[in-house]
């Protein structure tokens, strides 16, 4: 009588393979459902826009480009961003006058102190003048705390036992307290302003007194990941270094000679994504 059990032992062999087959397709599947809930990463992470003009660049020539480049807008073409620079420094309600109702997204501006380089801020504002005069207070009292910060490094024993380290401190302790007493009093520091409407609109506002420029920019998406950097309304032929000077002995405020703080950007017609591209250097405010 056979005894012979080879069959049933190969055929809980291939059952067993069966199996294992089975749990690595139910592995498999898992995983990549798994991988397809997880969300995609935003390769634009890192690269910036940018719109205005850089250490090097003519002043006439950037004006031209923009203007060149607003005249040959299309009509029908949807409405897009624009860096609207203006002839000189704005108070909040200026500003309001001189862009006549144009949808404004944000404004830049900086206190200008003669011989001094002084903090170039973006503020954001949907609201003329209300949303920069608020964005103002707020970097007020950031200025506040900047100009208690320096007085108090000037008067720690490094500061008092360098004259030099000390003369720093509290140089920059007062450039702060100025900055911080004229946006308080709502300064006449406006001097660009980020808009978005049709091309016609547009060039219409490149016509409105005190609006030097307007500098479109229809690849702008997020704003975000876009540095605009207007030149400044002193600024007449090229955009050289910051000259920094000293401080001004007299009060108040007026127009400075000095030109545009270190930031990098480009003019219209030439003008793309950089990657790692950061944000203008002092940073803008929000």
């Amino acid at each position: 009588m056979s005894t012979d059990t080879e069959p049933p032992r190969r055929s809980r062999s291939a059952a067993l393979t069966w199996l294992a087959l089975a749990c690595a397709l139910v592995v498999l599947v898992v995983a990549v459902a798994q991988r397809r809930d997880q969300p995609v990463g935003d390769r634009t992470v890192g690269e910036a826009t940018r719109v205005g003009v850089a250490d090097g660049d003519a002043v006439p020539a950037y004006l031209r480009a923009a203007a060149d480049e607003l005249a040959g807008l299309d009509a029908p073409a949807p409405s897009s961003y624009a860096l609207v620079s203006f002839a000189t420094y704005l108070t909040p309600a200026q500003v309001a006058t001189a862009l006549g109702g144009a949808p404004v997204s944000a404004v830049v501006a900086r206190v200008p102190v003669p011989g001094r380089q002084t903090e170039i801020v973006r503020i954001a504002a949907l609201r003329v003048p209300e949303d920069v005069v608020a964005g103002m207070a707020e970097v007020a009292v950031r200025k506040d705390r900047e100009a208690a910060d320096y007085r108090a490094r000037a008067a720690a024993p490094a500061a008092t036992a360098d004259p030099g380290l000390r003369r720093v401190y509290d140089t920059g302790a007062a450039v702060a307290a100025r900055e911080a007493a004229g946006y308080r009093a709502g300064c006449a520091c406006v001097y660009a302003a980020v808009v978005r409407d049709a091309p016609a609109a547009l060039r219409a506002l490149a016509a409105r007194p005190g609006v030097r420029a307007v500098d479109p920019a229809p690849e702008v998406t997020r704003l975000d990941r876009t540095v605009f950097t207007p030149p400044l309304p002193e600024q007449r032929d090229v955009v050289r270094p910051p000259a920094d000077t000293g401080l001004a002995p007299a009060s108040g405020m007026g127009d400075s000679s000095e030109a545009a703080p270190t930031v990098t950007g480009s003019s219209p017609a030439a003008r793309r994504p950089g990657a790692g591209a950061g944000p203008p250097n002092p940073a803008p405010t929000s």
